[in-house]
């Protein structure tokens, strides 16, 4: 596909145990090297990546988000945003639940090392990160980094620029 400012991947997740327990089967399958998924027999999705069950945690970081965190410590905004519904792997892949960690884990190591980095190129005194990590879940919206586990509604609000100020940016300082 095109390299837009929107690029979409999709990770086919192997067989929980208890699918395999109940002798389910893949039913989806990746195209090799291309970014084609195949449903069935015959019906072809094309996404900018494609990542069958066995791929890494490590090669979906690489293919995907590093070059976002790259471009993030330049000064760029980087969203990722995972889909799909429940048990589709979503977590797994953001890292929540994998030994080999994910998204999120593999981003966090990257974004801090490239900030030593350019502050030892640079003069940069104070760099400040704001994070955010959220869930949309039955149609509630869950900061992820809120230590509390009662419900809270969140809400979030954008300016004439659009610029929000919610709730959800943690801000952290680099010194």
């Amino acid at each position: 596909m095109s390299e837009g400012c929107v690029r979409v991947a999709v990770r086919i997740r192997p067989l929980l145990p208890k699918e395999v327990l109940h002798d389910h089967r893949v039913c989806v399958r990746v195209v090799p090297g291309t970014g084609q998924v195949m449903v069935g027999e015959d019906r072809l999705f094309t996404f900018d990546n494609a990542f069958g069950p066995s791929v890494s945690q490590d090669e979906v970081y690489e293919s995907c988000v590093q070059s976002l965190v790259e471009r993030l410590v330049d000064g760029e905004n980087a969203t990722v945003f995972c889909y799909g519904q429940t048990g589709s792997g979503k977590t797994y892949t953001l890292g929540r639940r994998s030994r080999e960690g994910g998204i999120i884990d593999h981003a966090a190591q990257d974004l801090f090392l490239y900030l030593a980095e350019k502050r030892k190129e640079s003069d940069v005194v104070d760099v400040t990160v704001k994070v955010s990590y959220i869930e949309v879940y039955r149609e509630e919206l869950r900061d992820l980094l809120q230590l509390q586990t009662t419900h809270k509604e969140l809400r979030i609000r954008e300016d004439e620029r659009g610029n929000t100020g919610n709730q959800l940016f943690l801000p952290l300082h680099i010194f």
